[in-house]
Order: structure tokens, then C-alpha cells, then sequence
């Protein structure tokens, strides 16, 4: 596909090298076109015009459920932290965490945009050990704290680091310059800690690219390939691996698929389904669990 004559050719954010036009898709609340490339070489896929008024973005809607991303909604799951189904999501991600590394009273684990810090909270109520969050927008100012530590940005270095452990769930899509902010995630770990990431997979979606509901160019700017982001990990300073399908993954899993049926709170019918066969079903077509871990 040709892109229109009045956008320019665009290289590869990451590495230079020449890219193909994906397509162009509106946005829901900022409703120009934003136009997707995909890089040739390490086949990073991205938006080369985003939205850059990230106080617009990331406003009170958006962390309401009102804003470009209708599936997000962090202040409903912080007022009801016992009946929402992002509870899965939390214990799948605790699940991973500990199946790669002891936690003890005195780990340091950052939540690096933490949302309202529900994954925190919820993973203090398990295992003791030091929780701190890191997010920005609107909700930074009204994230509740309990049991855990809001970092501003530049305090981030200095604050309480190194950690042991560094969840970014549903982080990178968000993030137009990936390089920098591992490079910076990598000053923060310890040596030997973990580095746990969650994003989605574009490989079993390039046919259709802008029919794949995950292609949201308002707030999903940037795409990753496994094998692009191992050799980003690797190039950061990170240590990739491949780990596969962890204990936890179902849990991961039944919360992205109860989201995308517009379910909010726990169900009675849906917690009478083999989530375990359901989502190692999904898991081979939509290859989420192939996206690699990292270690300091």
C-alpha cells in the first residue's frame, strides 16, 4: 500500500532502515488519520505522526474508560479491588513473578506505569516485600497509595532503586522512543534482577493489521515482534530470554478476554469455564506468552 502523496517516506524510528506503509486508521477521540509503518529490516511497527498532547491523552477520561482506550478503566478497578476482573491480570502477573524470583520482605519491585496501582496493592496483600509505582497523566495525582510508594519522574533515579524486580504491563505500546526508556529501566535493576513486560504481539497480525482491535494509534504507538524487542533488551543491557508459557499466563490471559467482552466485574458463568484450555487456545493464535523476559 502506497502512502498518501501528501505523507512523506519515514524511516525506522529504531533502527534507520526503510519501512512499508501499513495503512491509516482514526482515532475515537482525536479523529484525524494516524498513519502505521512497518520497519523492512527489524519490522518495528509504528505510528509516524502520534498524538504528542499526552495531557489530552492520558486526561481524566482516559483513565475513566472515557478516552481513546475504551477498555481501560483504573478508577472503576480501584474502587472495587475485590470484584473486578483486572484481579486475574494482578494474580497472573504475581504468578509469573514468582515462578523466576524469591520474593522476600525485602525485594524492591517497581511498577513502572502502575495505573492506579492496583497490581501493587494487590500483590502487598500476598507477598511482603517494598512496592513502588511509577505513572504519569492524570491519575498521578490521584493514585491511591496504600501500600506502596509513588515515584515522580525525577526522582526516579535517585528514590529507591536498584530493584529486583520491574513490571512494565502494558507499558511500551505507549511509548513512541522504547530505547531510552529501557536504557533508563536498565539503570534502575539490580544485576540479576527481572525485567517482566507485557505488550501485544503484531506477528499474527500483519495481514490485518488495522482491523486488530490493539491497533489503537492515539494511544498504541509502537509495536514489537518478539525477536525485536530480545534484541532491543540486549542492545539496553538486559539479558532477553525466552521463557514461554509461565504459571500465571492463564490468568494473564482470562483478563484480556473477559476485557475485550466489555465483562468489569467477576461473573459466576465465567468462572465456571476450563480457562486453562481456553486460553492456551488463544495463546497459540494471538502468540502473547512468546514475548521474551529480561534480566539485569
Amino acid at each position: 500500500m502506497a502512502p498518501p502523496i501528501n505523507i512523506p517516506a519515514t524511516a525506522c524510528r529504531l533502527c534507520g532502515s526503510a519501512t512499508t506503509y501499513l495503512g491509516a486508521k482514526a482515532g475515537r477521540i482525536n479523529q484525524r488519520d494516524f498513519h502505521f509503518y512497518r520497519c523492512l529490516h527489524c519490522q518495528f511497527a509504528f505510528v509516524a505522526d502520534p498524538w504528542r498532547d499526552y495531557k489530552a491523552v492520558y486526561s481524566e477520561d482516559y483513565y475513566r474508560g472515557l478516552g481513546a482506550d475504551p477498555y481501560v478503566n483504573f478508577v472503576f478497578e480501584a474502587e472495587h479491588p475485590a470484584t473486578t476482573i483486572r484481579v486475574y491480570e494482578w494474580r497472573g502477573i504475581l504468578q509469573c513473578i514468582r515462578s523466576l524470583v524469591p520474593l522476600h520482605a525485602n525485594s524492591r519491585w517497581l511498577d513502572f506505569g502502575c495505573g492506579q496501582g492496583g497490581l501493587l496493592q494487590y500483590s502487598n496483600s500476598h507477598v511482603p516485600a517494598h512496592y513502588f509505582g511509577f505513572e504519569e497523566g492524570w491519575i498521578d495525582n490521584q493514585v491511591a497509595t496504600t501500600g506502596f510508594t509513588l515515584i515522580r519522574r525525577p526522582d526516579l533515579l535517585s528514590a529507591a532503586g536498584p530493584f529486583d524486580v520491574i513490571t512494565a504491563i502494558e507499558v511500551f505500546e505507549h511509548i513512541e522512543n522504547p530505547r531510552e526508556t529501557l536504557a533508563l529501566l536498565r539503570t534502575l535493576l539490580k544485576k540479576d534482577g527481572l525485567l517482566f513486560v507485557t505488550t501485544g504481539n503484531p506477528q499474527p497480525h500483519w495481514r490485518h493489521f488495522l482491523n486488530w482491535e490493539y491497533a489503537n494509534p492515539e494511544v498504541h504507538i509502537s509495536y514489537f515482534i518478539p525477536a525485536l524487542l530480545a534484541r532491543l533488551f540486549a542492545e539496553t543491557g538486559f539479558r532477553p530470554e525466552f521463557r514461554a508459557y509461565l504459571p500465571g499466563y492463564s490468568n494473564i490471559l482470562r483478563y484480556k478476554v473477559l476485557k475485550r467482552l466489555r465483562v468489569k466485574e467477576q461473573q459466576l458463568w465465567e468462572k465456571a469455564l476450563p480457562w486453562s484450555v481456553i486460553t492456551r487456545a488463544i495463546d497459540q493464535r494471538l502468540k502473547l506468552s512468546r514475548q521474551p523476559i529480561a534480566w539485569g
